[in-house]
């Protein structure tokens, strides 16, 4: 039992502690450190954190994002930003009897290339007819779309995770009923162009 317990000291000794950073277009924050054997091995690995841990704002602890490693320099690992989805308690948290959610998952190409699947949602104040489902549906993929076609990858999550996306789908929506909650509550970066591809981790 002893022997085993110094083994496992060892190969907990061996390991070295690497930094993980948040992307430039997310403010290249500190997201905690992680131990490693090998650098290598680092890369492709996925890493979480909450949107508070970006913006030191305690209203943005419902937030989960997803980061991957991609480069490691040093004691220091570069990340993409692979998604976010809204914590289950503050998504059931949006839920009110006799109101209507209106969700949409659409799958887009931002304008360098980067395919990513973006689920928005909304909340209305009062019960909606169909057609009023749909019409909020269908502004929600033209405002989402239309981004898609501008934007590059960086400046899209910036704007799906920071809620630039949702206002301007709100601003839109409202119009056709009242609203209580716009949202992107979950995207996914699906593939990356050729020249952005990381290997898995082994």
């Amino acid at each position: 039992m002893s022997k085993r317990g110094r083994r496992v000291r060892d190969k907990w000794r061996s390991k070295d502690w690497y930094t993980i950073m948040a992307p430039k277009y997310f403010g290249n924050v500190e997201l905690g450190a992680v131990p490693s054997d090998e650098a290598g091995k680092l890369v492709g690995r996925v890493v979480d954190a909450t949107l508070y841990d970006i913006t030191n704002d305690f209203a943005h602890q419902y937030l989960k994002m997803l980061f991957q490693v991609m480069s490691v320099e040093e004691r220091t690992a570069k990340t993409i930003f692979k998604g976010h989805q809204y914590s289950r308690d503050y998504l059931r948290s949006l839920v009110r009897r006799r109101t209507t959610r209106v969700d949409k998952v659409l799958d887009i190409s931002t304008k360098d290339g980067f395919a990513v699947r973006v689920a928005a949602c909304a909340f209305t104040l009062n019960r909606v007819k169909t057609s009023q489902e749909a019409a909020i549906r269908r502004i929600m993929k033209s405002i989402v779309d239309e981004k898609a076609a501008i934007l590059t990858f960086d400046q899209f999550a910036q704007e799906v995770v920071l809620g630039k996306i949702a206002s301007d789908i709100y601003n839109e929506a409202k119009k056709v009923a009242p609203l209580r909650h716009v949202g992107i509550r979950k995207s996914k970066l699906i593939s990356q162009p050729p020249s952005q591809m990381v290997a898995p981790a082994a």
